[in-house]
């Protein structure tokens, strides 16, 4: 990342979760002042204790359901649970999350005129016809199954963020980001790449939902945030949606195979049914991330050797 030598202050919200610390900790690698909101639904204080030393960072606890007032330069809106067993843990207040913290967001955006990202997901796609899918794809969501208060709620978000746009000239950003892994996952996330690391650890039985023929694509953090950056500095005044994620495709038995043989685990890998609306495969078209000049570099074997390392260490 290059910001030239004008320093910015930035907001990032959600800022002690999984990519939240990480977009923190490489705002702050590139010189920026970083003010990082979260109320620890899902974030973690230890993700963001290595960051708390230095001057540029501070923390405010808050939750973006609540309107907050700041003077930034820019805004990286990442608050809201991403993982099925933490989203719908409490689905109305995932709603609030994504559509009252979009619309206090983007007001305070449209205050201060500050350019703001939101970090949007490829669930917005649902249970795809197209495949890869490309932005301009509509999606297939189930607007009253278990799921949909992550996968409408963020669809709604960007619905407002392009409105902001039309109406009052907000300059905006939306990533709609795929499958990513890596340090500072939380244990019990439920996604596929912890969970199975976790229980290849344990000589667990590896858990499949499905028979493991559905595909996805794995995009390792650094790329992720990397591509995140891209878009907030290189896309001019295009607003999006850009897709960002790893276009190379796995089944999740290839991903249950991989992580037993790299952590030489005993587990045995097992069968269940597999939950409503899951989709049947997910790999991004990235066109407009390249000619942004952006692409994933991190091989899932490589990723997965440091996910791995990071486990170790937690279990």
């Amino acid at each position: 990342m290059r910001f030239g030598k004008i320093s910015k202050r930035v907001l990032v919200t959600g800022g002690a979760g999984f990519l939240g610390s990480h977009l923190c900790a490489a705002l702050l690698g590139a010189g920026c002042e970083v003010l990082c909101l979260d109320n620890f639904f899902t974030g973690r204080k230890a993700n963001i204790i290595p960051m708390t030393s230095d001057p540029r960072f501070e923390f405010v606890r808050h939750d973006v359901t609540e309107p907050y007032n700041a003077e930034v330069d820019e805004i990286y809106n990442m608050a809201c649970p991403a993982s099925p067993v933490h989203y719908q843990f409490d689905p109305v207040q995932t709603v609030k999350t994504s559509v009252h913290g979009a619309i206090n967001l983007l007001d305070l955006a449209f205050r201060i005129k500050a350019r703001i990202l939101q970090a949007s997901t490829s669930e917005v796609y649902g249970d795809p016809d197209e495949h890869p899918q490309r932005e301009e794809y509509w999606g297939r969501v189930n607007p009253i199954g278990p799921r949909s208060c992550y996968d409408e709620g963020k669809r709604c978000a960007e619905t407002l963020f392009f409105d902001f746009h039309r109406q009052y000239g907000t300059p905006i950003k939306v990533v709609r980001i795929f499958n990513t892994y890596g340090p500072n996952m939380s244990l019990d996330d439920g996604r596929v790449v912890s969970n199975f690391i976790l229980q290849a650890l344990r000589n667990e039985d590896i858990t499949i939902f499905g028979d493991g023929s559905q595909t996805r694509s794995f995009c390792y953090v650094s790329d992720l945030i990397e591509g995140i950056t891209t878009v907030m500095e290189r896309s001019g005044d295009a607003p999006g949606p850009v897709n960002l994620g790893n276009p190379s495709e796995f089944t999740i038995l290839e991903l249950a195979e991989k992580v037993v043989s790299m952590t030489s685990s005993r587990s045995r890998i097992t069968f269940h049914p597999l939950p409503a609306d899951d989709p049947r495969q997910r790999r991004p078209d990235i066109t407009k991330a390249k000619q942004l000049g952006w692409s994933p570099k991190v091989a899932l074997e490589d990723g997965l050797r440091e996910t791995i390392k990071y486990f170790r260490g937690m279990v």
